[in-house]
């Protein structure tokens, strides 16, 4: 590997590392990339163009944009100073919008949201894949479809979810307004755990990290968001799910939905904890989900998720290999454009298998060397051979990925006892402060790390300041500057946002955010049991101790009785289908009444029979999640 293409790598991967490179955003890390030629992409990005949504703005009931891809315009000029040149390409091809034509039967709509929806011609109607963020999108993108393949009259008849992340399914009702009826709702096993547990139970604080990890409430441009690498930004109108009723359970398993077969692979512990691969072999077909797309994905993303299995990620790929080889002319997913070609496919799948493969298996050699997940970051590099445009780290990073496989695998602590027991981080950074000789000098001593092109170590000195005193303006305007440089010289189009958002929230304040995966529709298609946890998660347990509370939640139309006790700081529950005569008060409802009386809006025709006060002394003790806690200051 030449010197650049490592200071490349390395530099993208680790927040501008090189010196020379932090010095001098503006040089372009990924110029000599760009200068390749290699212009499959774009002409792949734009194979099978019909139409695009003219405006590329879609509005919701009250006329407020939730989605805009016009914003984007300003990347049909040239890459500037202030963009890696490499993100700028990148941003440039996922930003093309519009109605594309993947093969016979087989369309997608691109660039109306963070996703890709797939619709796929039946016999009587449309089966569509992935419906997602918002129905406003998902609404617009299947109009747009409906308009240029006069298919007006055409209904949904299958409606498809690759895997439980909110970008692939939160758009539903967009698609069926009324609900599933009597059309199938396809997805992986394991599809509303998990769904559930990514999007409600950490929902608040997962939705507040995406803000930074999207860019948010960045400014679409050259100086702030310029798209996320796997999408160009998340919609903002209505969240929704509508729940499975077919469950895909095995690979292999063969379905036929509206007379299109169906063959799928399960993938789970891949991008996703329960995902799948499908292939339709009479069209000569295969839906790769997310886990085969052109960057390197996360292995553990930043907004906050469970840790993925990078080693199963690459057995599957190598598994899709041996079944859809030879059988498949174009392989599309979940995001970004397609890839045709028998032998383009396989050498895709090929390079992303080797990928994962080579990212888990030298970590764990260094692991085994003694060495820590902060080091391995420092010190793995790819292979010239994995360096393709696909393999680079527009989304997940070579740095944060290692991490992760790290953390997998020997957890938070590195076994150096001085890291057992540290200080929280305000005491830590007071004491901090104070050894270096006060707070002016220790932003005297960043500004000299920061002209020496070390913003690496300037932007923890000056996050140190910020810590021990928050109201230290010109620490925060120092630590915003360096952020700026950092986000403008990364290649990785998700720590670019990060930065600039911790940059923005420096100077200007915490935003209030504007979308949250956790809505109504959202909740109705939650078990009871689901909901239940989703109260025993907030229980401030310390407010709790005292309390001794025994209740029945009676559920007549579903036929079973749950018991919930709180003791001891905890809530906990059984089933079954008999009363408890020891509960000090007994809730009759429905799951809708359930619902309304957790979102504050009281008991109303809920039955009561006992002591009610006891309802009111749990809910006393329910913490309200906070969408808007610092990140960047204490």
């Amino acid at each position: 590997m030449s010197p650049i293409n490592r200071r490349h790598f390395i530099a993208a991967a680790a927040g501008a590392a090189a010196a020379a490179v932090a010095v001098s955003p503006a040089a372009g890390l990924g110029g000599e990339a760009t200068a390749e030629a290699d212009d499959v992409d774009f002409t792949n990005a734009d194979r099978g163009f019909i139409a695009a949504l003219t405006p590329g703005v879609v509005k919701n009931a009250a006329g407020k944009v939730v989605w805009d891809n016009d914003a984007y315009d300003f990347l049909k000029k040239d890459a500037p100073g202030t963009v890696d040149k490499s993100l700028w390409r990148q941003s440039q091809l996922v930003r093309k919008q519009g109605l594309y034509k993947v093969t016979d039967r087989i369309y997608q709509v691109r660039g109306l949201d963070l996703s890709n929806m797939t619709i796929v011609e039946g016999d009587t109607g449309l089966i569509v894949i992935d419906p997602l963020i918002s129905a406003e999108t998902a609404a617009a993108a299947l109009k747009l479809y409906r308009d240029h393949r006069d298919a007006a009259g055409k209904k949904v008849t299958a409606l498809i979810y690759t895997h439980p992340h909110v970008d692939h399914f939160g758009g539903a009702y967009g698609v069926l307004p009324d609900g599933a009826g009597d059309v199938p709702v396809v997805a992986p096993e394991g599809f509303l755990e998990h769904a559930v547990s990514e999007n409600v139970y950490a929902g608040t604080a997962m939705t507040r990290r995406s803000g930074y990890m999207y860019g948010a409430h960045l400014p679409k441009s050259a100086k702030g968001q310029v798209g996320c690498g796997l999408g160009q930004n998340v919609s903002l109108g209505t969240v929704g799910l509508i729940a499975p009723t077919r469950s895909i359970t095995r690979t292999g398993q063969v379905e036929t939905f509206d007379g299109v077969r169906i063959e799928f692979q399960m993938t789970p512990g891949t991008e996703a904890p329960a995902e799948m691969n499908f292939l339709f072999p009479d069209l000569r077909a295969v839906c790769m989900a997310e886990n085969a797309t052109h960057t390197m994905h996360n292995v553990i993303t930043l907004r906050g998720a469970q840790v993925r299995d990078a080693r199963e990620w690459a057995h599957y790929l190598d598994e899709s290999i041996g079944l859809f080889g030879g059988r498949v002319d174009v392989a599309f997913a979940s995001h970004h454009w397609p890839t045709w070609g028998g032998d383009e496919i396989t050498e895709l799948l090929t390079q992303q298998r080797d990928l994962y493969a080579y990212m888990h298996d030298q970590t764990l050699r260094m692991i085994n060397l003694g060495m820590t997940g902060r080091e391995i970051a420092e010190e793995i590099e790819l292979p010239p051979a994995l360096e393709g445009w696909a393999n680079r780290g527009y989304y997940g990073s070579l740095s944060h990925n290692v991490k992760g496989i790290y953390q997998r695998y020997m957890g938070w602590f590195d076994a150096n006892p001085a890291h057992l027991w540290e200080h929280p981080p305000v005491d830590e950074a007071k004491r901090y402060v104070k050894a270096m000789g006060g707070r002016s000098a220790t932003v005297a001593k960043a500004r000299a790390f920061a002209r020496e092109g070390d913003l690496r170590f300037a932007a923890t000195l000056l996050n140190h300041v910020v810590f021990a005193d928050p109201g230290h303006r010109a620490a925060k305007s120092e630590l915003a500057r360096v952020y700026t440089r950092l986000g403008y010289a990364t290649e990785n189009a998700v720590w670019r946002n990060f930065y600039l958002t911790g940059a923005l929230e420096l100077t200007e304040g915490v935003r209030r955010g504007e979308s949250s995966t956790v809505s109504p529709t959202m909740m109705m298609a939650l078990s009871v049991d689901q909901l239940i946890d989703s109260v025993a998660i907030r229980i401030n347990g310390p407010k709790a101790w005292d309390l001794r509370i025994a209740m029945d939640w009676r559920f007549p139309a579903l036929g079973v009785v749950y018991h919930l006790t709180v003791q001891n700081g905890v809530l906990t529950y059984r089933s079954d289908a008999e009363g408890d005569p020891g509960a000090g008060v007994t809730l009759t409802m429905t799951k809708a009444q359930l619902l309304a009386l957790l979102g504050g809006k009281g008991l109303g025709d809920i039955g009561v029979e006992g002591d009610v006060s006891l309802l009111q002394k749990l809910l006393a003790v329910v913490d309200k999640p906070d969408p808007n806690f610092a990140i960047v200051t204490p």
